[in-house]
């Protein structure tokens, strides 16, 4: 089974844009390995590993680039990889500049219902936010810069350092590769994710402000046990328990400022040991996501007070835990005008899409940013269907956007060392 091609923009680029990706023969080196790049991602859909234990996922990565030339490391960030390409430096004796590029690799905890023929063969576990057609698009944007390098190793004017990074999902693994040392030198960083709202074939981009600053917040609440038959001589924590899930819904929509959004959503409820025994103890875990950095540094001292006060309405009590887990990412203007440039002379101008709003999403990626300029964009991934969400247990990307990532990507790479000189 292969995926059909899409047509894309005629050949030719606007003067003093850079590389053209025609004109330098990486269309005909990636329809060349196209069909390789469908059946690695689709061999990643049916073995997916959870978030720090990409163990079989990092080796196949590794192999792949090894097999292409490229210098490897594995065990960044623990079970990360990282490769690079290109000259450590130029012909006056300074130092390359480094330019990077950043796909991650974990799947979720989600039992895969998409009826693919590929589908997930690890029960309980699933490629359910596209990490695999992510992954796939590094080794893709690897092997046309590799096939560059063979043919005309000047226009692989600097060092390309790529990292295929770990444990996204629970964001761990940014840090766990920064700790590492993976964004060491790094004078640019680029980034993707794919988007089921976008069809396949378009791009969506934005300067600024892109992805939320998200948070996980544990809620422990305390009654006290009793008979089923006679709650009135107990503290029923269910209740209390119900009580905040909805209290705190509440309390956002009326005590938060309504232009500065902040969603609170609990994935998991435990508690109760019987069903004819009042339940002493419920634990909750969720997430917050605020796109206000400001509002999202009050958020802890806040829910503390607002669960504090829900429980002991009610004549419980509460250990309230917040954890920061990804800041929010901000992409820079000039990167993403680049990403954008090249998307256009790849796709069509009516294909790339400037959002108007960033996504209560959260990524990690943000915390690779941190003193690294960089951008990160969404890669359409709706067929004529099409697409459910991201997270969903029917989740199926358009297997075209494949080639489109690899595209955008590595020209944007090209187009990013042509232009350094100019102080991109």
């Amino acid at each position: 089974m292969s995926s059909p091609t899409l047509p894309l923009a005629a050949p030719g680029v606007a003067p003093g844009r850079g590389p053209d990706w025609w004109e330098l023969g990486l269309e005909a080196d990636l329809q060349a390995v196209l069909p390789e790049l469908i059946q690695l991602r689709r061999h990643l859909h049916r073995h997916p590993e959870l978030s720090g234990h990409e163990q079989q996922t990092a080796a196949l990565v590794a192999g792949e680039l090894r097999r292409w030339g490229w210098d490897v490391r594995e065990g960044v960030g623990r079970t990360g990889v990282v490769a690079e390409r290109g000259p450590r430096q130029r012909a006056d004796g300074t130092p390359a500049p480094l330019v990077a590029l950043r796909v991650d690799m974990d799947a979720l905890p989600v039992e895969e219902r998409t009826g693919l023929d590929y589908a997930s063969t690890v029960q309980g576990l699933m490629h359910a936010c596209g990490h695999d057609l992510h992954t796939a698009v590094g080794l893709g944007v690897a092997r046309v810069l590799s096939a560059l390098a063979e043919r005309s190793p000047e226009l692989l004017s600097a060092r390309v350092r790529l990292l295929f990074q770990p444990a996204e999902e629970t964001a761990e693994g940014a840090a766990w590769m920064k700790a590492d040392g993976a964004t060491e030198g790094v004078e640019a960083l680029f980034g993707v994710h794919v988007f089921p709202s976008i069809p396949v074939g378009h791009v969506g981009v934005r300067s600024g402000s892109f992805t939320a600053a998200a948070g996980e917040l544990e809620i422990e609440v305390l009654g006290e046990s009793g008979h089923g038959a006679r709650p009135h001589q107990s503290t029923d924590a269910i209740w209390i328990a119900a009580r905040v899930v909805s209290g705190l819904q509440e309390a956002i929509s009326r005590r938060l400022d309504a232009l500065h959004p902040v969603v609170v959503s609990f994935g998991r409820i435990e508690g109760g040991k019987a069903f004819n025994v009042i339940a002493d103890h419920v634990r909750l875990l969720g997430t917050v996501r605020c796109l206000d950095l400001e509002l999202h540094d009050r958020l802890p001292a806040w829910i503390e007070e607002t669960v504090q006060a829900l429980c002991r309405g009610h004549g419980g009590e509460a250990r309230v835990r917040y954890r920061c887990i990804s800041p929010p990412v901000h992409n820079d203007a000039a990167l993403t005008e680049l990403v954008a440039g090249a998307a256009v002379d790849l796709l069509g101008s009516g294909r790339v899409q400037w959002l108007e709003q960033p996504s209560l999403g959260a990524e990690d990626f943000a915390e690779l940013l941190e003193g690294v300029r960089g951008t990160m964009f969404r890669l359409g991934v709706a067929g004529p269907g099409g697409c459910t969400p991201l997270h969903s247990n029917t989740f199926a990307p358009d297997e075209r956007s494949l080639e489109v990532g690899v595209k955008v990507l590595a020209l944007s790479l090209l187009r990013w060392m042509h232009r350094h000189p100019q102080g991109l």
